[in-house]
């Protein structure tokens, strides 16, 4: 077990998942808070990496391309603040970030998990009933239906036709954009074939027009990752700039991350090439453990994982 404590937030690592249980009060962003504790299995981890600082440093989890619904409705443009991935470690705490770090390498190093991508959700996404937006309206999703309703900011066009709703059954996709500098972002539903240009946000009555003049519109993604997930393919789609639906990567790298190697598990006969491999990695592991990058009993626990495939 392996546990750390921060104002940021919690992380625990029980060597199968990893709990993430956000901070509270001021400073923790709302998206974090509208999500809630979120349990990432092993298998949906591609690395881990303590990045250090002045201050301490920031804890952070990288997952398989398409592991994630919120982080698929995203699509890479979660702020630093609003990631639930990231952890700010101060600087007292900068050893038992290094701790676990080491205890979920050592884990992945010895299930041997892959790095690449899933082809389908390995987390179920926000719970609902789930509500989020700002701009010109909220929007809300109870697993059934999708629910838009207007402020007093919104077009005529909006206000003159009431709240809008509609089951997610009609949904073939969801695409979420935050405000950027001066260009408004967006939350938008697409409806059946989806062919005919969209207008734009602020006059679609199946769009939110963000404006980001508050953090808590950063929430309207928890109500695109609880729609995603329950499309029809659900697992195959991201959001594209149209606001269909199409495979992307969900975020870059981080840097100086620390990867699981991505392996395939030989079958009980290995052939030569399976051995071959199985060989390599162990000279890979006793390299590793000449580095010092694996303990001794990181480096005993993985390279038993990898006799008894031999």
């Amino acid at each position: 077990m392996a546990e750390i404590i921060q104002r940021d937030g919690t992380w625990t690592f029980d060597g199968e998942s990893v709990r993430i249980t956000p901070g509270r009060g001021k400073g923790i962003h709302p998206l974090r808070e509208g999500l809630g504790e979120c349990v990432v299995p092993l298998r949906a981890l591609a690395g881990i990496s303590f990045e250090p600082d002045r201050k301490g440093g920031r804890l952070r989890l990288r997952l398989r391309d398409g592991a994630c619904p919120v982080l698929r409705a995203a699509d890479g443009r979660l702020k630093v603040g609003a990631d639930p991935y990231q952890l700010t470690v101060e600087k007292d705490r900068t050893g038992v970030a290094e701790y676990f770090v080491d205890e979920v390498r050592g884990a992945l190093l010895v299930e041997q998990v892959p790095t690449g991508a899933v082809d389908e959700f390995l987390l179920p996404g926000p719970a609902v009933p789930v509500a989020g937006g700002g701009g010109d309206g909220t929007a809300s999703f109870d697993g059934t239906t999708v629910r838009l309703t207007w402020n007093w900011k919104a077009k005529e066009v909006k206000t003159s036709g009431g709240p809008v709703a509609f089951p997610v059954s009609e949904v073939t996709g969801v695409h979420w954009v935050p405000a950027i500098g001066l260009e408004n972002g967006h939350l938008r539903f697409v409806r059946g074939e989806g062919t005919a240009p969209a207008p734009a946000a602020e006059y679609d009555p199946y769009s939110l027009d963000l404006w980001g003049l508050s953090k808590k519109e950063y929430t309207a993604v928890l109500v695109a990752a609880a729609v995603l997930v329950r499309l029809p393919d659900a697992a195959s789609r991201a959001p594209g700039p149209d606001g269909v639906a199409a495979v992307t990567a969900a975020e870059g790298a981080a840097p100086a991350e620390i990867a699981a190697p991505e392996t395939t598990t030989p079958a009980s006969a290995p052939s030569g090439d399976d051995h071959d491999a199985l060989l390599r990695r162990l000279r890979e592991l006793g390299e590793l453990h000449r580095a010092g990058v694996l303990t001794d009993d990181e480096f005993t626990a993985a390279k038993q994982a990898v006799l008894k495939r031999l």
